[in-house]
């Protein structure tokens, strides 16, 4: 497995690999293109992730980044998701799907 020192590598290095949308986080799936694509649990796969750490702040500072292939849509991306008192409100299909399993 790939390791970055940062986030804005990692994501630069994954473009550059075709992992180019920008998926979002919403309650039941994924979005991208403004809402264009709602891309459920079922629809995508997570080809990998990498966590950072901030290690001058809180665990607040801390997001993982998740790479994601659709083969339904014929997209790849990736999603960052941080921990924090912000995350989102997702349903148990998402939460499943997010869990690290690697």
């Amino acid at each position: 497995m790939k390791s970055y020192d940062n986030l804005i590598e990692a994501l630069n290095d994954l473009n550059n690999e075709g992992y180019g949308e920008d998926f979002n986080l919403k309650q039941n799936c994924l979005e991208c293109r403004d809402g264009a694509y709602k891309i459920f649990h079922n629809e995508f796969e997570i080809d990998n992730y990498f966590r950072f750490d901030d290690e001058d702040s809180s665990p607040d500072g801390s997001s993982i980044l998740y790479t994601i292939t659709s083969e339904k849509y014929g997209l790849k991306g990736t999603l960052i998701n941080s921990f924090s008192i912000y995350s989102n409100d997702i349903t148990d299909e998402m939460l499943i799907k997010l869990k690290f399993t690697k």
